[in-house]
């Protein structure tokens, strides 16, 4: 192959999923305008019109934004590759470095950073208009810039480390490179599992744990028939920031946490709580983390092996725009034009996410009431403005959990 075809390969790539995301976008648009004056009829009796109305305005305001971000991630793309960005930076470390490791990882970051700078606008659209706008935004300015700040002295602290440890290990140890590398991958992911609910998630919210006595006794005794052990129970200030709740297990082993947001607790009884904890525990019985977890490595384990081949190949830099290949280089563009050429299977990701919400929501059902989830689900579509109304073919495309009537009608059958 020729650096030419490669060249068109990846323009006509990334075309196509971006128009395909378009596409898809515009049918949701349709979809949700098109059912949004009448309220689904299963949901007539819990959901007010104004309530559906609110989520479908919520959703498309969502949706317009994104729909700017497939454009602008697009031309950011072409800009850092086929127009020399990605080249240019590069150039600007060459010979400030002794070290080529060095080069590379300054590189990378600066790439990384530029990324996240030019996209911040859309972040700050997103927090401070659309979210404000429906009520959602708890966050102020200098909130929303201390988590920057934590996130980027995070990054640096555990990602650094492992970027010059990984291109180490591409540069010195030969055609399998790839095996140490998938190695060090491994571990540093079991290792952020351990240490996020004690020393990584405390940097950026509160939790205390759960103080109501009543609710403790009912789920340490569900906890129990399931045969589950955690480290606590805590509630997490979740509308210090947004008023979305949510439910969560966070770490791994003996470091299992059960995390509530307290917007969750709030709004849900007791037994409804019960229903949706019950349904993260079905999670926990049929392996699912652990499953994705697999999964995951095993794709990682195939992407670093397709990567090793073509970084020995000169027409996948040329064709993207790199004239001085390195290593460095050719893990950026490797990661940064994935997403181009997979998108297509992520109705297949998705399938198999919501064939895990659905076993899980069986689990629930069986040590639970089933109403009491649906009452749960109910109230968090309604707090949350998740729209009833998704377009079908959006919805496989971008959604790990089951449209909300038809996992509705799943439990009510149980």
């Amino acid at each position: 192959m020729t650096a030419t075809h490669f060249t068109l390969i990846f323009i006509a790539a990334l075309a196509l999923s971006s128009l395909v995301r378009l596409w898809l976008a515009r049918r949701h648009l349709a979809h949700i305008a098109a059912h949004r004056a009448a309220v689904p009829a299963a949901f007539r009796e819990q959901i007010q019109l104004s309530d559906h109305q609110k989520a479908a305005d919520y959703t498309t305001a969502k949706t317009r934004s994104a729909m700017l971000g497939i454009v602008f991630d697009a031309l950011l793309l072409l800009g850092f590759t086929l127009a020399g960005g990605i080249q240019w930076v590069a150039d600007q470390f060459r010979g400030s470095f002794d070290s080529s490791l060095a080069q590379g990882v300054a590189t990378l970051v600066t790439v990384l950073l530029l990324s996240s700078l030019l996209e911040t606008p859309f972040n700050l659209y997103r927090t401070f208009y659309i979210e404000a706008r429906f009520g959602f935004n708890h966050i102020t300015l200098k909130l929303y810039l201390m988590d920057m700040f934590k996130g980027l002295l995070v990054g640096a602290v555990l990602g650094l480390p492992l970027l010059f440890g990984v291109l180490w290990l591409m540069e010195r140890m030969g055609s399998y490179w790839w095996l140490y590398v998938w190695g060090v991958w491994i571990t540093f992911n079991l290792l952020i599992l351990f240490i996020y609910p004690t020393f990584i998630a405390p940097l950026f919210n509160k939790f205390i744990p759960l103080q109501d006595e009543a609710m403790k006794a009912r789920i340490e005794a569900l906890l129990a028939r399931c045969g589950f052990t955690a480290s606590g129970l805590f509630v997490m200030d979740g509308s210090r920031r947004s008023a979305h709740g949510n439910a969560y297990f966070t770490g791994f082993g003996r470091t299992k946490r059960i995390v509530f947001f307290d917007t969750l607790l709030s709004r849900l009884n007791i037994e409804e709580i019960e229903a949706v904890l019950a349904h993260e525990l079905g999670h926990f019985k049929h392996r699912h983390v652990v499953k994705r977890i697999v999964l995951t490595f095993a794709l990682s384990l195939a992407f670093l092996w397709l990567l090793g081949m073509l970084m020995q190949t000169d027409w996948f830099y040329h064709g993207l725009g790199v004239t001085t290949p390195s290593t460095a280089l050719a893990l950026l563009l490797f990661f940064m034009v994935m997403p181009v050429f997979s998108f297509l299977l992520s109705p297949l990701m998705a399938a198999y996410s919501r064939k895990h919400e659905f076993e899980a929501d069986a689990y629930a059902a069986e040590q639970t009431a089933a109403n009491d989830l649906v009452n749960a689900l109910v109230k968090m579509y309604q707090d949350n403005a998740a729209t009833l109304t998704p377009d079908p073919l959006y919805s496989r495309f971008y959604d790990s959990h089951p449209p909300a009537a038809l996992r509705i009608a799943h439990l009510q059958a149980q």
